[in-house]
């Protein structure tokens, strides 16, 4: 899966081999052997019948009069490598003169492996191109610029598309100062990145209006308008050519052709002239054609498909202690994973050495970032060789040290979405503190994040809340509802089974009744319900449960309440009753806590952490946090005269809430759904006592009925 990551070359091309033995010559022909070494592992020509393989001749020596046709063809996988018996001829004068010089070591030309599978047949498939550009500005196909896109006609012929470039009128010939650079010129072969096609144009002269006619022993080069082709191969279709009118061998335009496609050679004998050039395509590796995601029509159907999203992490490795990635560009893709189109890696962790080591430190962290499964296909998109956009799958949320890949200009034009189905390979389905603010960055940059949660056999995406320092993940059908939504919570014990359920869904109901009569900015007919509980069992079962029953958005903050060696820690295993929710590592309770962002909280009995959370929204209303609305205190009037009073008079007594006494009355003690509808009714229509300038109740709260 690697290789073609780390191959600059496309997969429908081999490196230039160069001339290992001359077999025959003759001042017209020369049979030499070729050897191309270094090939990709992914070079369709290893897997196709050799008749669609064939001898691509630098275009240099085509129009300097050469031509070179591949006699016969050795390839082998095993090494990478293949010889090819090639037979030079010479076209012309010009042509002989060189074909003289040419000797061994010198690098003549590629294979091209016109797969049959490749070829592009519908013009749809090219329009979509026309007028874009790629990251660097270059169009991705066009004849005379980015704007040139009328110039370039498609036609659908015999099966396959086709486009015939009109010709200028004249053509190319060559001044006398080409013979004294024709040793250079030879020389520049030794060396295959060497290019040698501008210098060869300093030579080169135009004759505007003449014949565009071959005869024999003359080589015809003609121009075209400028071609870009950054999105396929295009290829001269010999065919579709005139009686009598012959390519050389450099028939392959390349992806990397801009603005230089434009000069053909040609050769034979007719009385016609020619007018066109018929070019034939061929596609590119899916991660290299520059499509787009919004084009992947068949790609966004099946990530709207969760049996698909699921399917496919079915194909990852299963060995638990190894990491994977995918990045997918295309539906057909996704519908044919296999085990080994993954990329797997064992990644080994360590403790990092901090800042007072700075060198070190930066050295294993980039080090830790290498080893991650995701990070050749991020490297590939910053390398530009993948050019796609697509979306990352990756059996454990990627980590948060792939920051700074993920978020690069590049990644993020290019990934257009992240699917996990674990937040952790060391914790499950518990997120960091670090993973959270990954999540929040991501989301920041347009990249949405999705998990394909086991647990509840969903596709969840992260969602922030709107204006809140907050987000969870989302059944894709309740994203709009999520983000409007207004928030009610449940606080209490995990670890008794209290009989308000049947209350609490007087409550949720009576709240939807309520809404369709009132206007206000957080209860009307237009705004969702929601209920955000611990996710746990106890009194937060019953209140999800609640929501369920109600119609309400069901979610919860679930904490992994694993105990540590040595700790007393009751687990509290998920409820089923959550449809929305965000997990939290132990060590991160208090974080968890700050993240509820309560619009409305109700409190049931419970021990010590509600307290912790009574206290939490106590801060919260005196700082202006949270806005002076009503908090429901569900249950006998004397317990909470217990957990509340006792506090809040010491503390009114020793003047340590001097200015905050008012606090007091946003907390409301009820009985039933009757008199918490009753508070809220109140409040929704603003004549409810409530903030700074409202009353001071010496027992902490009020009581519902007293109001």
């Amino acid at each position: 899966m690697e290789s073609y990551l780390s191959s600059d070359l496309y997969d429908l091309v081999s490196p230039d081999g160069k001339i290992t033995s001359i077999v025959k010559s003759s001042e017209e022909s020369k049979v030499v052997l070729v050897k191309i070494t270094d090939i990709s592992p992914a070079f369709v020509g290893f897997k196709i019948d050799a008749e669609f393989v064939e001898f691509n001749l630098k275009s240099t020596l085509a129009q300097l009069g050469l031509n070179g046709l591949g006699v016969d063809y050795e390839l082998d996988l095993k090494s990478c490598s293949a010889q090819v018996q090639v037979k030079l001829e010479a076209l012309d004068p010009l042509g002989k003169k060189l074909l003289c010089l040419i000797e061994e070591g010198d690098y003549i030309g590629k294979l091209f492996a016109a797969d049959p599978r490749r070829r592009v047949r519908d013009p749809d498939y090219l329009f979509r191109m026309l007028g874009r550009s790629d990251r660097e500005g270059h169009p991705l196909l066009s004849l005379g610029g980015l704007q040139g896109s009328k110039n370039l006609i498609l036609e659908k012929t015999e099966g396959r598309t086709v486009a015939f470039l009109s010709l200028k009128e004249g053509v190319l010939e060559y001044e006398p100062s080409i013979e004294g650079f024709l040793p250079t010129l030879e020389k520049t072969l030794k060396f295959p990145y060497m290019k040698m096609r501008r210098l060869v144009a300093l030579h080169q002269k135009w004759v505007a209006g003449a014949e565009r006619k071959v005869v024999p022993g003359k080589l015809l080069v003609v121009r075209t308008l400028p071609l870009h082709v950054r999105t396929v191969f295009a290829k001269v279709i010999q065919e579709l050519l005139p009686d009598g009118f012959f390519h050389t061998a450099a028939n392959v335009l390349e992806p990397d052709t801009k603005a230089s496609g434009d000069i053909y050679e040609l050769f034979g004998n007719s009385p016609h002239e020619l007018r066109d050039i018929p070019l034939e395509f061929y596609t590119l590796e899916p991660h290299r054609e520059h499509i787009f995601f919004a084009d992947r029509d068949q790609l966004k159907q099946s990530l709207d498909d969760p049996k698909k999203i699921f399917q496919a992490f079915d194909t990852a490795p299963k060995t638990s202690s190894v990491r994977s990635s995918i990045f997918i560009v295309k539906g057909e893709q996704l519908s044919n994973l296999k085990t080994e189109d993954w990329i797997a890696r064992q990644v080994h962790t360590s403790e990092f050495p901090g800042l007072l080591h700075p060198d070190r430190q930066s050295h294993l962290v980039q080090q830790y970032i290498e080893q991650q499964p995701s990070y050749p296909f991020l490297k590939a998109i910053e390398r530009g060789l993948i050019v796609s956009q697509g979306v990352l799958f990756s059996r454990y949320l990627p980590s948060p040290l792939m920051k700074k890949m993920l978020l690069g200009d590049l990644v993020q034009l290019c990934l257009k979405g992240l699917y996990f189905q674990s937040p952790s390979q060391a914790y499950g389905d518990y997120f960091s503190h670090e993973d959270r603010s990954l999540l929040f960055d991501l989301a920041k940059f347009a990249i949405p994040v999705f998990w394909a949660d086991l647990l509840s056999g969903k596709i969840l995406k992260f969602v922030p809340k709107p204006n809140k320092d907050t987000g969870m993940f989302v059944p894709l059908d309740q994203i709009d509802a999520f983000i409007q939504a207004t928030s009610f919570g449940i606080y209490g014990s995990n670890l008794l089974e209290l009989p308000f359920e049947e209350e609490l869904v007087h409550l949720l109901e009576g709240l939807q009744t309520l809404k369709q009569k009132t206007s206000h900015p957080l209860l009307n007919p237009e705004t969702p319900l929601a209920l955000i509980t611990g996710g746990g069992p106890g009194v937060m079962e019953m209140g999800n449960k609640a929501a369920k029953r109600a119609g309400v958005l069901s979610c919860a903050n679930i904490v992994d309440f694993r105990a540590p060696p040595g700790h007393i820690v009751r687990e509290q295993t998920q409820n089923p009753y959550i449809d929305i929710k965000m997990t939290y590592r132990l060590d991160k309770l208090v974080e968890r806590q700050g993240e509820f962002n309560l619009d409305f909280p109700i409190f049931l009995m419970g021990g010590i952490g509600t307290d912790f959370e009574l206290g939490l929204e106590e801060i919260r209303h005196k700082i202006g946090i949270s806005p002076d609305a009503p908090v429901l205190l569900f249950g006998s009037p004397d317990y909470w005269r217990q957990k509340i009073s006792p506090r809040f008079q010491c503390n009114l007594e020793s003047g340590t809430i001097e200015g905050s006494q008012w606090i007091s009355n946003c907390f409301y003690c009820i009985q039933n759904a009757r008199e918490g509808l009753k508070v809220y009714e109140r409040y929704f229509t603003g004549t409810l006592p409530i903030g700074k300038q409202g009353p001071v109740y010496k027992e902490g709260f009020i009581l519902a009925e007293k109001i």
